[in-house]
């Protein structure tokens, strides 16, 4: 099963180990920084790509070289 397009605070919360409300700030955070590049955005979630981009680099497509 593939992962939703968004993320939400309670999950980057578990998977950086941080506290919720520090999770909520860096998706607000992201979420700035996607509308300043012209992209819609929701409240409280953020796209799963731009996040990974973000915090891991460029990740390469599963089975990719």
């Amino acid at each position: 099963m593939s992962k939703p397009i968004f993320i939400k605070a309670d999950e980057v919360a578990k998977e950086l180990g941080v506290s919720y409300s520090f999770a909520c700030k860096l998706i607000r955070k992201l979420n700035k920084e996607l509308t300043e590049k012209g992209f819609i955005t929701i409240a409280g979630r953020v796209s799963r790509k731009y996040y990974e981009e973000k915090l891991y680099g460029q990740l390469q497509e599963e089975g990719g070289n």
